[in-house]
């Protein structure tokens, strides 16, 4: 018996979902841009080959907070300030909402494409330090 991978199924059965999905075959595939999950509480905000590690602060205070990539005031329990290395012993302060799904929506790509620019930029600014 012949293994089959998803994307096989999916071109078979639902020829217009895999293309929605996978392109069809001639384009190159979109670069990754997201902000992702990872352990221990912390964050990777990643732009192609890029990546910037966010790691979470201890929550202080209670008021509002202004989350820096959807731009929306959340209370504070609804945001965590997060600290990414931004060049030796530099580093920038985010407040990003902690649904992070709903708050990439909210702030679509060119959101995305802007945080990552100012974490990222940042990060290979030379003679800082």
């Amino acid at each position: 018996m012949a293994d089959y991978s998803e994307r096989d199924v999916l071109r078979e059965l639902f020829p217009e979902t895999a293309r929605e999905l996978f392109g069809d075959g001639h384009q190159a595939a979109a670069p990754t841009l997201g902000l992702y999950e990872v352990a221990d509480g912390r964050r990777a905000l990643v732009n192609g080959g890029r990546l910037a590690e966010l790691e979470p602060l201890e929550p202080k205070g209670n008021k509002a907070a202004h989350c820096d990539l959807c731009h929306s005031t959340r209370s504070r329990s609804e945001v965590g300030i997060y600290r990414a290395r931004s060049g030796e012993r530099l580093y920038l302060y985010l407040t990003l909402c902690l649904v992070t799904e709903h708050c990439q929506r909210r702030a679509g790509k060119q959101g995305l494409e802007q945080l990552a620019e100012r974490v990222l930029g940042a990060q290979s600014v030379p003679g800082e330090g």
